[in-house]
């Protein structure tokens, strides 16, 4: 065997053995969200509620863990989204917390506390689809209680055109605008009900 055909063999070998083992990128996108909420945050207005209240995250929502491929970015990429700490980042963000009368993470011993636990979330057709339900306890006992489905915008042309930055960018955005309108809806709900005297 020559040089120039032990070259090609070596190579091939190296290719079969990185497709076989599943060879991945990891690409844990809250770690970036920060980031993301300090360049993006300011764009989204919700609507205002003078409710005084803690909120606690559920146990699924804080160990959540998804992960996809996209075939925009190539396979070899994988795109971990640990909805929990994006949801708790995106509620401490200060667009969020100046529509509450005061939100702080707590355990609702005296007064508001809500509850909020991921249903279901999804990155497909590339958008975010989420489903959270909502609680509200006033003193231990249950006054709302509601599960909100949205779905964030596409984002099919940063998938396509700026390549794994994009594809973290067009997460991160279609995940939060998901929450945004979540937010949106119980923010509404409540002021609806006039749940925030309470």
């Amino acid at each position: 065997m020559d040089i120039k055909m032990r070259k090609i063999f070596t190579i091939t070998i190296l290719v079969l053995i990185a497709l076989t083992t599943g060879c991945s990128i990891n690409h844990p996108v809250a770690k970036d969200y920060d980031q993301h909420l300090m360049k993006y945050g300011a764009e989204t207005t919700l609507p205002k509620s003078n409710m005084e209240a803690e909120y606690l995250i559920g146990n699924k929502t804080e160990n959540h863990n998804y992960q996809f491929r996209a075939a925009t970015v190539g396979y070899a990429h994988v795109w971990i989204v640990e909805f929990g700490k994006i949801l708790d980042k995106t509620i401490n963000s200060d667009y969020v917390q100046s529509a509450f009368g005061s939100l702080e993470k707590g355990v609702g011993t005296n007064g508001n506390l809500v509850e909020f636990e991921l249903e279901s979330y999804e990155f497909k057709n590339y958008r975010a689809y989420t489903a959270i339900n909502i609680k509200v306890l006033n003193s231990g006992s249950e006054i709302f209680n509601k599960t909100y489905r949205s779905e964030g915008g596409s984002q099919g042309g940063q998938m396509w055109g700026a390549g794994p930055f994009g594809m973290k960018n067009a997460t991160l955005k279609s995940t939060k605008q998901s929450i945004d309108k979540v937010l949106e809806q119980f923010i509404n709900d409540l002021n609806t009900n006039k749940l925030a005297s309470k």
